[in-house]
C-alpha cells in the first residue's frame, strides 16, 4: 500500500490534509501512532525543525516516513541520512516499498541510483559534501538525520554538523535514541533556519527492557536464555576474535534443532561463500549461530542480518556493529563486558554507548519485552564457581585461591552496570574539522569562497580556540592546493577570486589529505618506464590510510622469512634479533616519496600534521597475481578480510578519481579496471539486491564505472578487466613455476588433472634446459600471452621468459567463459606444459 501522492504539478499546503492523509495510510496498515510519533509528525508537517529523542524501538522510522511524505506533498526534495551504507540501503528499499521506485534514490559514495529522485537516501558525508558544494542553493527542502548522536563522533561528527551550518533554508528532523540534553542545539537550529524547533522526547518504550547482572558462566547463561524463551540472543563482544571464538564454542552446544537447521539451509540456498571465512561462517550459520562484525565482507554481514530478520538464528556473536540502526529482531542483548578499546586506550563504555547497544533488545511487533544481561568479569565468575563448589565448608572456602583480574584490566562490575543502566546520555559535543575535500567543495561552489569559508569555520558549534585552529588548518590546506596547482588566485576589479583550475576532470575528488602531494609526485615518474603503472599505484597507496591488519600480516610474514634466511646463513641469535628490527613490510618508492615529500614540505611547513605512508597492498596483490582469496590466505587475514576489501575499494576510487586522466596510460587503466572488477566480484551484495527487485536504474541513474555485473553478464562483461584477470591467473602459475613450487601448482590445478607430480615432471623438463624463469615486467607483458578467442572458451598460451630468449616453453590452458561468470573469476584449465 503506497502513500497517496499529489497529482503532477500540484502541491498541497494544508497541514491538516497532509497529516490526516498520513494518519489514514497508517491506519490502513494497522498502525496507530504513539503520542511521541504523533507529536513529531505534526511538528514536521507544520514546517518546524524536529529533534526526536525517543528509545530504540519507539518508531522513529515512522516519524521519518511522515516527514518525507509532508515534504513530497509540498513539492520539496527530501534527504534521509544515516552513518552506515547498510542502513542507507535498508532505508532505500523500505522507502521504495512505500513511495515507489521512481520516487526514491540512493547515494553512498560508491554508487548513485536514481539520484535525481524527490527522496534520496544518502550517507551523512554525501549530504555534508552537497551542503558544502551548493550551500543555500542546494536542492534540498528537508533533511532527516537518523542516528544523530554521531554528531558527537570525533572522526565523523563534522558530517552531521556541516548541513546545520550550510543549509539555512532546510527543515531538519534529527533523530536518535541517545541524544541527552539538546536545548542549546535546538536554539541554535532556530537561529540558523528561522524555523521553530520542536523537541520531542520520551523515555517510554513500546517494548519494555528488563536488566540483569549475571555471574553465571557465559555458556550457562546462554543455555538459560535459550531455555527461557530469550532467543534471539545477541552476544556483544568488543573484539572480533572474541566474537568468533564464542561462536565456535557455541557451535557444539546444540543451539538449533533439526527443523531449525533445515530451515536455515533452505534460506541460505545458493548463496556463495567464496572465502575461507565464508566457509567457517557457512558451518556456523547452519548450526544456528551467527557472527557479525566489521571485519567481515558486507555480503556476509547482510546474510546474517537477513537470517536474523527471518527469525532463523537463535544466537549471534558479534561486536557492537549491530548497535547502529540495523533493523534486526533481537530479544536479548548479552554484554560480555563493559569496556572497549577505542583506538587509544581501553575504557569503560559511555552511557550513550551502553544504552545504544542495549536498545537493540526487544523489537516492536516481535516481542512483548526485551532483556539486557551484563556478564560479570571472568575472574569474578570463576571465583563464584569456586565458592559454590566449596559450599558451606569453611575449610574449603579458606583454601580457595581467588583468581585475580588480568594485568591491565580496566575495572568494572555491578556498580558500573547500574550507572550505565540508569544514567542519562552525555551531552553531545561537536567535532568540526576541515580537510582538502571540504575545501575543494567550497571552491566548487564559486562566488565569494572566502566568506563561505569564514562562515563555516567561525559560525559553527566549536569553542573559539578550536575555531582559530580550524581557520589555521584551512589556510594550510589552501596553500597546499595552490602549490599543487589545483586552485588559482585570480585578481579582479572586485577583489580576489579563488577558483579551481580548469584542468581537473569532472569527477576529480581529493579524498585524502595528501592527495595534492600525490598529484605533484606523479610528475616525478617516467611514463616510459615499464613499471610506470605500478609506480602510479604506489604513489596513491602512500596517501591512503594504513590497513593495519594487512600490514601486520605482511610484516609477520617478512620477519618469518628473514629469520629463516638468517638461520640458514648461520647468523647468531643476538644479531638476528638486531637485524629483525630493520625488517618491515614492502614500501615501494619509499625513498623517492620520502625525499620528494620532504622537499614538498620544506616550502610548505604547514602540512607537518601528515606523513606519507608508503605501502604495497594493491601493488603486492597485482604483482603476486593472486586472487583475493589466495591473498587473504597468504597473509592470514581471514578474520579481517572485510578490512582488506574496504582498502581495495578506497584505492580503486582514489586511483580512478585522483590520478589525472593524462597520467593514466593503458597499463594504468588496466590496473584500475582490474581492481574495480575484483572489488565488485568479491562482494556485489548490494547490486544483487537491486537486480533481484528489478530496479537497477538507467545509464544516467547508475554510474557505469561502478555498476556491478549481474548474473546475466558476469565477470566476462568487462573485457578489459577480465583480460587482466586472465593474465594474472596465468602469470600466477609462471611465478610459482619460477619458484619451483610444484606443490602449490598441483593444489591449484589438480582439478584439471595437473597434480603435483605432473607439474614436477614438466618443470624438470624445463630446468634440465634452463636455470631460471623470468618474472619481471617483460615476463608478464601482454606479448607473452597468446589468446585465441572462441565463443565460450578462450585458448591460451602463456610463454615462459627463458634465459636464452627462445620463448618456446610455456603453459597451454583454456579459460571457460560461462564458468568464469558463475565463479566471479577467471576459471583456468591447464591443458599442457612444455615446448611448443
Amino acid at each position: 500500500m503506497t502513500l497517496p501522492m499529489p497529482e503532477p504539478g500540484h502541491t498541497d499546503t494544508s497541514d491538516d490534509e497532509i497529516f490526516f492523509g498520513f494518519e489514514e495510510w497508517c491506519s490502513g496498515r494497522g498502525l496507530e501512532l504513539y503520542p511521541a510519533q504523533e507529536e513529531a509528525v505534526l511538528e514536521a508537517v507544520s514546517g518546524s525543525n524536529v529533534i526526536v529523542s525517543t528509545p530504540t524501538g519507539s518508531g522513529k522510522s515512522l516519524i521519518a516516513l511522515g516527514a518525507h511524505y509532508a515534504a513530497l506533498r509540498r513539492g520539496l526534495r527530501t534527504y534521509y541520512t544515516a552513518p552506515l551504507k547498510a542502513l542507507v540501503s535498508e532505508k532505500f528499499f523500505a522507502l521504495v516499498d512505500v513511495f515507489g521506485a521512481e520516487n526514491v534514490g540512493m547515494m553512498t559514495g560508491d554508487v548513485a541510483v536514481n539520484s535525481g529522485a524527490p527522496i534520496v537516501c544518502a550517507t551523512a558525508e554525501i549530504v555534508a559534501n552537497l551542503a558544502l558544494r551548493h550551500g543555500s542553493e542546494a536542492d534540498m527542502g528537508q533533511v532527516v538525520m537518523d542516528e544523530f548522536h554521531f554528531y558527537g563522533d570525533p572522526q565523523r561528527g563534522w558530517a552531521w554538523q556541516v548541513p546545520l551550518i550550510e543549509l539555512p533554508h532546510v527543515q531538519f528532523v534529527l533523530m536518535s535514541a541517545t541524544l541527552g540534553d539538546v536545548t542549546e542545539l535546538a536554539a541554535d537550529l532556530t537561529r540558523r533556519t528561522g524555523r521553530h524547533t520542536a523537541e520531542v522526547t520520551s523515555t517510554e518504550r513500546p517494548v519494555p527492557l528488563y536488566y540483569y547482572y549475571s555471574e553465571l558462566p557465559p555458556l550457562d547463561q546462554v543455555d538459560e536464555l535459550l531455555g527461557s524463551g530469550g532467543a534471539p540472543v545477541y552476544i556483544v563482544h568488543f573484539a572480533q576474535a572474541a566474537a568468533l571464538e564464542r561462536a565456535q564454542a557455541l557451535s557444539a552446544a546444540g543451539v538449533a534443532d533439526r527443523a531449525d537447521r533445515d530451515n536455515i539451509a533452505e534460506a541460505i540456498g545458493a548463496f556463495r561463500f567464496t572465502t575461507s571465512f565464508g566457509k567457517t561462517l557457512s558451518r556456523l550459520l547452519r548450526l544456528g549461530v551467527g557472527v557479525h562484525h566489521a571485519g567481515m565482507l558486507p555480503k556476509y554481514r547482510r546474510l546474517v542480518e537477513q537470517l536474523a530478520q527471518q527469525g532463523l538464528l537463535k544466537v549471534i556473536c558479534g561486536t557492537d556493529t549491530l548497535g547502529v540502526g540495523i533493523n534486526v529482531p533481537i530479544r536479548t542483548v548479552l554484554f560480555t563486558g563493559l569496556t572497549k578499546f577505542d583506538g587509544v586506550r581501553t575504557r569503560q563504555l559511555s552511557v550513550r554507548e551502553f544504552q545504544q547497544i542495549a536498545g537493540r533488545a526487544g523489537r516492536a511487533g516481535y516481542d512483548d519485552a526485551g532483556t539486557v544481561v551484563v556478564q560479570a568479569p571472568e575472574h569474578v565468575i570463576e571465583n563464584r564457581k569456586q565458592l559454590e563448589k566449596a559450599g558451606d565448608d569453611a575449610k574449603k572456602r579458606r583454601k580457595i585461591t581467588r583468581k585475580k583480574a588480568p594485568e591491565g584490566f580496566v575495572s568494572w562490575g555491578l556498580g558500573s552496570f547500574e550507572r550505565l543502566r540508569d544514567g542519562v546520555p552525555e551531552p553531545l559535543t561537536g567535532h568540526m574539522t576541515i580537510n582538502h575535500s571540504m575545501v575543494i567543495n567550497l571552491l566548487a561552489r564559486g562566488g565569494d569562497v572566502l566568506s563561505a569559508a569564514r562562515h563555516l569555520l567561525e559560525d559553527n558549534h566549536e569553542s573559539r580556540r578550536r575555531q582559530l585552529e580550524l581557520m589555521k588548518a584551512g589556510l594550510r590546506i589552501y596553500r597546499s592546493l595552490r602549490a599543487a596547482g589545483i586552485v588559482d588566485r585570480v585578481e579582479t576589479t572586485r577583489g580576489v577570486r579563488l577558483e579551481l583550475t580548469a584542468e581537473l576532470q569532472p569527477n576529480f575528488a581529493l579524498n585524502q589529505p595528501l592527495s595534492p602531494f600525490a598529484v605533484a609526485a606523479l610528475e616525478l615518474l617516467d611514463p616510459e618506464d615499464p613499471g610506470y603503472a605500478l609506480d602510479v599505484v604506489s604513489v596513491i597507496e602512500a596517501t591512503l590510510d594504513n590497513p593495519r591488519a594487512v600490514l601486520s600480516g605482511q610484516l609477520k610474514l617478512a620477519k618469518g622469512e628473514a629469520v629463516a634466511e638468517m638461520k640458514a646463513a648461520g647468523i647468531e641469535y643476538e644479531e638476528r634479533m638486531e637485524r629483525l628490527d630493520e625488517v618491515t613490510y614492502p614500501k615501494p618508492l619509499g625513498e623517492l616519496l620520502a625525499e620528494s615529500y620532504e622537499y614538498y614540505r620544506a616550502g610548505q611547513p604547514w602540512i607537518t600534521d601528515f606523513e606519507i605512508e608508503p605501502k604495497s597492498v594493491v601493488r603486492d596483490l597485482y604483482e603476486r597475481a593472486m586472487t583475493f582469496t589466495e591473498y587473504v590466505a597468504y597473509y592470514r587475514l581471514t578474520r579481517t578480510e572485510g578490512a582488506l576489501l574496504r582498502y581495495l575499494a578506497d584505492a580503486y576510487r582514489a586511483l580512478r578519481q585522483t590520478v589525472p586522466d593524462e597520467k593514466k596510460d593503458s597499463a594504468t587503466l588496466d590496473i584500475i579496471e582490474w581492481l574495480g572488477e575484483l572489488v565488485r566480484q568479491i562482494d556485489s551484495s548490494l547490486f544483487d539486491e537491486w537486480a533481484a527487485m528489478g530496479e537497477r536504474g538507467d545509464a544516467e541513474a547508475v554510474d557505469e564505472e561502478v555498476r556491478a555485473p549481474t548474473a546475466e553478464t558476469g565477470v566476462t562483461a568487462n573485457t578489459r578487466a577480465f583480460m587482466v584477470l586472465v593474465r594474472n591467473a596465468l602469470f600466477r602459475r609462471v611465478d610459482l613455476a619460477a619458484r619451483d613450487d610444484d606443490a602449490a601448482l598441483g593444489e591449484m590445478d589438480a582439478g584439471a588433472g595437473w597434480n603435483m607430480h605432473r607439474w614436477r615432471t614438466a618443470l624438470d623438463g624445463y630446468y634440465d634446459k634452463f636455470d631460471w624463469i623470468g618474472t619481471g615486467a617483460d615476463a608478464r607483458s601482454p606479448a607473452m600471452l597468446l589468446i585465441d578467442k572462441e565463443a565460450e572458451v578462450w585458448r591460451l598460451r602463456q610463454i615462459f621468459d627463458d634465459p636464452d630468449g627462445d620463448h618456446d616453453w610455456g603453459i597451454s590452458a583454456d579459460v571457460d567463459l560461462p564458468a568464469s561468470d558463475e565463479a566471479g573469476y577467471a576459471v583456468i584449465r591447464v591443458t599442457a606444459v612444455g615446448e611448443l
